[in-house]
């Protein structure tokens, strides 16, 4: 079928469950289009298409055979390259795991196998998770199907990229200050972040344990909330894990209904430094809103100013934390053991070796943040303004629902534009970085194209700590709304890669 690969989840789904299409068919077709123009995006770090055909296979032979199948079961999916798979490898897109195998499987790979999504491979990202431009993976960068030069965002770039690409129906992601939400905005594609300890984190490579949360990657909404129910849960392996019922996200999703909504319009996520382009579509995608009955207000977050500069103390002091076990000793890359050496001269040689400029700038950062004399100064302070967050966000859920802003203040910059200038870089995180330190639920959903250059904008949905459902509820209404504007999905604006001749 040629539309098989513009279909969405939920439809494979459907056809696999009617017998209409076979699991196995649907999967080939989606690792040729893999074969066919990955080369050009570099999503996938590993294919594992003997497994992915294996799984396809045993799901066609449960339907014949009568018994009941999971929503998802037989859809194709992509999962980013730090979570824990066995017999396939885990690298964080770095050198210094480069030939580690997991034996176990993170509670999400768990998951999906156990509802029957066939699992594609692993995707690429920022090394470590620690980029917003898919730039410092230690395999080459990721590229946007919209533009192949630019960046489809970072860290989750290649998860994205690999949707806005038809290579992949669904993908998973991690997002610790916008990792699901800015590649989302910037590739036209759904991401979103659940509330924390809303999905697992066990299995999956920690850069910063009080931020990183799992979450769905799609191109729609319905797909990512189908997605999100199979992830989502209590788990007793991370102590993180919140024991409480994952809200009814499906339905959400399906209702698609925002009269008598209260939407705030976040005053501080504005202003200079956001493209013009950009600025237009979530004006639009505010009036939207309004005319499809939600009430709209102007809120103020008055500490979310300072939720930038907390951030990157915060992060980098768990990223020092998190990365030192990766030595050359316990664990990760070891060079320089030729007998001879000393341990302290292997530990600088392999870690030298196994990291990139950017791991080795936050771990520099974070270890003098928690230093002896400067820790109450620079991470203490940082907590505080982290309360102020929170508190922030408690007053702003007293007058609204939700909480709406742009996911990210530019459309796909260019690569190499902003690698010799990390501030810059990091900034594309400045909306989506504050419902991280709170621990909110938080959305990116398409919003049409920048006018001056054609490229993808995504609105932000903010929601209190599980209510994860309103970000579904008010993301559906927008993407409704919009495909009837445009005619159909946006991504089917997605410029043709060229495919490589088989």
């Amino acid at each position: 079928m040629n539309d098989t690969i513009h279909a969405t989840a939920a439809e494979l789904a459907a056809r696999i469950a009617s017998g209409a299409q076979s699991a196995e068919e649907i999967t080939r077709l989606h690792l040729d289009r893999i074969a066919a123009v990955d080369e050009q995006v570099n999503a996938f770090l590993a294919v594992d298409a003997e497994r992915a055909l294996a799984q396809a296979r045993a799901v066609d032979v449960k339907r014949a055979s009568g018994a009941p199948l999971a929503p998802l079961a037989g859809v194709p999916v992509a999962v980013k390259d730090l979570f824990c798979y066995q017999g396939l490898p885990t690298t964080a897109a770095s050198r210094m795991l480069e030939s580690w195998v997991p034996p176990y499987n993170s509670t999400v790979v768990d998951r999906l196998l156990a509802s029957d999504l066939v699992i594609l491979g692993k995707t690429n990202l920022d090394e470590f998770a620690m980029g917003s431009s898919t730039e410092t993976s230690a395999f080459g960068p990721t590229r946007n199907p919209w533009d192949l030069g630019r960046i489809p965002g970072g860290s989750g770039g290649g998860s994205a990229a690999a949707l806005a690409a038809f290579e992949a129906p669904l993908a998973i992601g991690t997002d610790t200050g916008g990792s699901i939400r800015q590649p989302a905005s910037v590739t036209g594609t759904v991401g979103v972040k659940p509330t924390y300890g809303g999905v697992s984190r066990y299995g999956v490579i920690a850069m910063a344990s009080s931020l990183d949360q799992p979450g769905p990657c799609a191109r729609t909404v319905l797909d990512a909330a189908l997605l999100h129910q199979v992830m989502a849960g209590h788990d007793p392996a991370d102590s993180t894990s919140i024991a409480a019922p994952v809200p009814d996200v499906v339905s959400a999703a399906r209702k698609a209904d925002v009269k008598g909504l209260r939407i705030g319009v976040v005053r501080e996520l504005g202003g200079e430094g956001y493209a013009p382009g950009v600025e237009a579509r979530f004006a639009a995608a505010v009036e939207l809103l309004a005319s499809l009955g939600a009430e709209i207000v102007e809120v103020s977050c008055p500490h979310f100013v300072h939720a930038f500069a907390a951030y990157y103390l915060i992060m980098p002091a768990e990223v020092s934390s998190n990365l030192a076990r990766y030595d050359g000793m316990r664990y990760g890359l070891r060079v320089g053991d030729d007998g001879l050496a000393s341990t302290e001269q292997v530990m600088r040689a392999s870690r030298a070796a196994g990291f990139g400029d950017e791991v080795k700038r936050r771990i520099i950062i974070g270890s003098y943040a928690l230093s002896a004399g400067y820790y109450d100064a620079y991470y203490g302070s940082a907590q505080k303004v982290r309360t102020l967050i929170r508190t922030d966000f408690e007053a702003a859920f007293r007058q609204c629902d939700v909480l709406v802003s742009p996911a990210t203040p530019t459309t796909a910059f260019r690569f190499g534009e902003r690698l010799t200038d990390p501030l810059a870089m990091y900034k594309s995180d400045l909306c989506t970085i504050p419902a991280n330190l709170a621990g909110n639920a938080a959305a990116s959903v398409p919003i049409g194209l920048a006018d001056e250059d054609g490229l993808p904008v995504g609105l932000q949905i903010m929601a209190p700590v599980l209510a994860d459902d309103r970000c579904y509820l008010v993301g559906a209404a927008v993407e409704a709304g919009l495909t009837e504007q445009w005619g159909g999905p946006l991504l089917d604006r997605v410029p043709a890669l060229k495919e490589k001749a088989r």
